[in-house]
C-alpha cells in the first residue's frame, strides 16, 4: 500500500477544498469498497480527506412525502428506517439484498452508491484493464463474461456497477445533491452514472472535488407501489445477475404508469424506458409485460457466456409485475 496522509476537515467546504487541489486526493467515507482498493493497489492517492464526521447521518421527511438521505446514513439504518419501508419497499429491499448485515452495519448511502464500477479482472493488477489503466486493453472482451453487461457497454469494458440500492434509486426518480469547488448542485440518479464509451476511467459524472451531501427521493403518487427482485448465485451476500427495481399504478388491470430499472446488467442502473413507454395504458397481461421487456432488450448485446441474462430479465420484469399485482389486491 502507497503511504498517503489524512486529513480531517472543520466542514463540507473545507472537504471539498482539500480534495479539490490535489489531483490524486479522495474522500474517504466508511471505506468498503476505498479500503479494499488501496489494499490491492489499485487505489493510491497521496491524500485520503475524513468525512466520517460531517453532518450527514440523518433522514429527513420533504414536503411531498419524499425523503432526504443523508450521505452519511449507515446501509442499515435506511433499511430499517419506517418511513423508507413504509414509503419506499422497493429501497428498503434492495440494501437488504445488497450485503450482509455486517457490511450494512458499515457501509455509507455515499459510499454505496459512489463505489466503483468494475468485473473481477479490475481487481487483477495482472490483467489488462482500462477502467484501471486507460488504454491498455479489457481482458473480458476475450475472457469470462458470465457476470457482465448487456445494455450500455463498448469493447473498452464490460463491467456493470454492483449497486442495489442504486437500481432502487433510479426507479424512484431519486436526485444526488452535491457540493463542489463551484457551489451546489442536483443530479438525477440515472444521470449520475456514466456509460463507458472509448473513457471507462471515469464511472460517473461527477468532477474531481465533487462531494456528495444527500439523496433526495420525491414522494410516489398515490397509488403508485414499488418492489425490488434480485437474481443472484446464492441467497448469501452476491452481486446480483439481474435485478429489477420497479414502481408501479394500475386502474381497473389497465397501467397507467410504470417505471423499470434494471441492474446487473449495465456500468450503470438501466433506467427501461421503452420499456416503461410500452406498457403505459396498456391492459395487463404477462404477453403484454414481456413483450415491453423484449423491446427493452432489443439493443442487448451479449457473449456465449451471459446470453442466459436476456430471459433473465424478461422473467424477472414479468415476476416483479405480478408481485406488485398481488400487493395491490390485498
Amino acid at each position: 500500500m502507497k503511504p498517503f496522509a489524512m486529513y480531517t476537515p472543520v466542514d463540507a467546504r473545507d472537504a471539498v477544498v482539500a480534495v479539490s487541489r490535489r489531483p490524486d486526493a479522495a474522500f474517504l467515507g466508511a471505506g468498503t469498497n476505498l479500503v479494499d482498493h488501496l489494499r490491492l493497489g489499485i487505489a493510491e492517492p497521496s491524500l485520503l480527506v475524513d468525512i466520517t464526521r460531517l453532518p450527514f447521518d440523518s433522514i429527513e421527511d420533504l414536503p411531498d412525502g419524499g425523503v432526504r438521505i443523508g450521505a452519511g446514513v449507515r446501509n442499515a439504518d435506511l433499511a430499517a428506517d419506517p418511513r423508507v419501508r413504509e414509503r419506499f419497499p422497493a429501497l428498503s429491499r434492495a440494501v437488504l439484498a445488497g450485503a450482509s448485515g455486517q457490511i450494512r452495519n458499515v457501509a455509507t448511502t455515499g459510499g454505496n452508491l459512489l463505489q466503483r464500477t468494475r468485473c473481477p479482472y479490475f481487481q487483477d493488477r495482472f490483467s489488462a484493464c482500462n477502467k484501471r489503466s486507460p488504454n491498455t486493453g479489457c481482458s473480458a472482451v476475450d475472457g469470462h463474461a458470465r457476470d457482465l453487461g448487456i445494455l450500455g457497454i463498448s469493447e473498452h469494458c464490460l463491467a456493470t456497477h454492483p449497486s442495489d440500492m442504486a437500481v432502487a434509486l433510479a426507479v424512484l426518480d431519486a436526485e444526488v445533491l452535491v457540493l463542489g469547488p463551484d457551489g451546489e448542485r442536483r443530479i438525477p440518479l440515472a444521470e449520475l452514472y456514466r456509460l463507458p464509451g472509448a473513457t471507462p476511467e471515469r464511472d460517473t459524472t461527477l468532477e474531481h472535488g465533487e462531494l456528495m451531501v444527500a439523496v433526495e427521493i420525491p414522494g410516489l403518487p398515490p397509488g403508485m407501489r414499488s418492489t425490488y427482485r434480485k437474481v443472484r448465485d446464492r441467497g448469501s451476500y452476491a452481486f446480483a445477475l439481474v435485478s429489477v427495481a420497479m414502481c408501479l399504478e394500475i386502474r381497473d388491470e389497465t397501467i397507467t404508469d410504470v417505471r423499470i430499472a434494471l441492474g446487473g446488467v449495465a456500468p450503470g442502473p438501466w433506467r427501461a424506458r421503452g420499456a416503461e413507454a410500452m406498457l403505459r395504458g396498456r391492459a395487463l397481461s404477462d404477453e403484454v409485460v414481456a413483450a415491453a421487456a423484449d423491446r427493452e432488450l432489443a439493443a442487448a448485446r451479449t457473449r456465449s457466456d451471459n446470453a442466459f441474462k436476456v430471459g433473465l430479465v424478461r422473467n424477472g420484469v414479468v415476476a416483479t409485475v405480478r408481485d406488485l399485482m398481488e400487493r395491490v389486491a390485498r
